[in-house]
């Protein structure tokens, strides 16, 4: 072992840095892809947990709830832990506690040590991303920046799509324990090239004295804020004194939290950067990025499933088109961007003209719609995504000086979470809406008065007549398929609307661009980090 770790920390310089830059580019993202991959992977899995464990779903929802909101909690203040414990230290710390607690999860034969563990392992996790990031602007010169977001990018857009077509085929190949072990050969893989080749930042400064005050009072804004949205649809919203309690703690916290860092010598999350207006611009227009991708990774499998009777691998399959034209727009928009002189905004705006053109295309999806009629609406949301993400990284981060990189990275990469967040408690609420409203108006329609329901119920007697049914049941059968059929429909109708709406709700943002400035990375900030 002697020879091993000397030559495990010259590789580790920032001088090696640039010519290992693809590997350190493919090590940071597997380890932000396996992150983002454990936030929904378990989704098809808890079922099987309620089995085993002898849990309510309730109470095996705050697996899903325990990770979330502790990697939210750590997003923000990723950049301060890089600088206090080095760069590489924290990463590789990062992977080996989210190794560690995803291997405890397998091994946890109760609850209460399933939520620890994922709490664990969303700590590790938090801090992964973020960090990723700012390593890469700092590692690739200017001309490639590009090129290394499209490959990071990939790892982002692809992991929280692919999860639960992965998590269902572990589980019913395997068992659901699998789908955190998985983690281990792929966790170790990225922490020994982390430990090889991620260096520690040129420009990373140790604070002189920790904040605990403002430490405490993020973690429990953030943390009460994503509980809130992750429980707020179960326990009724603000009908629920949880819920009214979630969000008392959340906005005073944040209030004291904020001015508590303006005033602080140290503080563990430099707001002063907000200062950027493009900056501050970016996270507006990066949180409604957030909604619509998450947002449309969680209802499209759901109208699949619930609508057209899809599982999950079928419904992984669905989505893989969307996902690998995601990642070739990221690819090609890597090598362009950083070449171009074009106005970045212009790539922004295109693609979300072509990602709201996407959501219409999904809202003229029907209860008869096949695969045929999925595959250009998912590869043009994939398109259009991909042409959106890697500009607005840029347009974000570009005007921020190299020491001033990694907290960008984390307010910004915070900010997308959160806004996927909201979105799914935004969307799943919505949807129960939509459904109460939808049915109650097809139901005018379908009475003992209506010739259309009168002629759909005698054929629908007649079909069960053929089938053998008793005569004494036909019409309570019969009563009851119509009901569902009313209720199918009415879904259906929730679901094309709330398409529409994510795609209003991206082009409602393109006006934010107006208050950009016209920016090339490789032109400003970019140039600090030239090597």
């Amino acid at each position: 072992m002697r020879p091993l770790l000397p030559s495990l920390r010259r590789s580790a310089t920032p001088e090696a840095a640039y010519a290992n830059r693809m590997i350190i580019a493919l090590t940071v993202t597997l380890a932000s892809m396996l992150e983002l991959l454990d936030t929904s992977i378990i989704n098809v899995a808890i079922p099987h947990m309620m089995g085993t464990l002898g849990a309510t779903l309730d109470e095996v929802a705050w697996v899903s709830t325990g990770y979330v909101v502790a990697n939210v909690i750590v997003l923000p203040i990723s950049g301060w832990l890089a600088n206090y414990f080095g760069r590489r230290n924290y990463f590789a710390g990062s992977i080996l506690l989210f190794i560690a607690a995803s291997f405890f999860c397998g091994n946890a034969t109760s609850l209460e040590a399933l939520v620890f563990w994922r709490i664990v392992q969303g700590i590790g996790g938090g801090g992964l991303i973020s960090t990723a990031q700012a390593t890469l602007y700092e590692v690739f010169p200017p001309k490639e920046v590009g090129t290394s977001m499209a490959i990071f990018g990939l790892g982002i857009m692809v992991g929280p799509t692919l999860g639960p077509t992965v998590g269902g085929y572990i589980t019913d190949t395997f068992s659901w324990p699998w789908i955190f072990y998985i983690n281990l050969p792929l966790g170790l893989i990225a922490l020994l090239f982390a430990l090889m080749f991620v260096p520690d930042s040129k420009y990373g400064s140790k604070a002189e004295k920790v904040d605990y005050v403002g430490l405490l009072l993020l973690a429990a804004g953030i943390g009460c804020l994503q509980t809130m949205l992750e429980r707020g649809e179960k326990l009724d919203w603000f009908d629920s004194r949880e819920i009214i309690a979630y969000a008392v703690v959340s906005v005073t916290s944040l209030v004291l939290f904020v001015w508590q860092e303006l005033r602080h010598e140290h503080p563990v999350v430099e707001l002063h950067i907000l200062k950027d207006t493009q900056l501050s611009v970016s996270l507006v227009f990066t949180f409604l990025l957030g909604a619509s991708l998450y947002s449309t990774v969680f209802i499209f499998p759901v109208y699949l499933q619930t609508v057209l009777g899809y599982n999950a691998w079928e419904t992984g399959l669905v989505i893989l088109p969307g996902a690998l034209a995601s990642g070739l727009t990221m690819a090609v928009m890597g090598k362009h961007v950083s070449k171009t002189t074009i106005d970045l905004r212009i790539y922004v705006v295109i693609g979300a003209a072509i990602f709201g053109y996407a959501m219409w295309q999904h809202g003229q999806f029907t209860v008869w719609s096949g695969n045929d009629d999925f595959l250009w609406p998912m590869i043009l949301r994939g398109v259009g995504l991909g042409m959106i993400f890697i500009p607005l990284n840029n347009l974000a981060l570009g005007n921020l000086p190299p020491h001033q990189m990694a907290n960008g990275s984390g307010l910004y990469n915070l900010t997308r979470q959160l806004g996927g967040s909201v979105g799914i408690a935004a969307s799943a609420t919505t949807l129960v809406k939509l459904q109460e409203i939808n049915r109650g108006e097809l139901l005018h329609h379908v009475d003992r008065f209506s010739a259309l329901a009168h002629e759909r119920l005698i054929h629908i007697k007649a079909l069960l007549a053929q089938h053998g049914a008793a005569a004494v049941v036909i019409e309570k059968k019969a009563l009851l398929l119509l009901n569902q059929q009313v209720a199918k429909q009415a879904m259906m109708l929730s679901f094309e609307r709330l398409f529409l709406y994510f795609g209003v709700a991206m082009l409602a943002a393109v006006p934010l661009l107006l208050l950009m400035q016209r920016t090339h990375f490789s032109r400003k900030a970019g140039d600090d980090l030239a090597h």
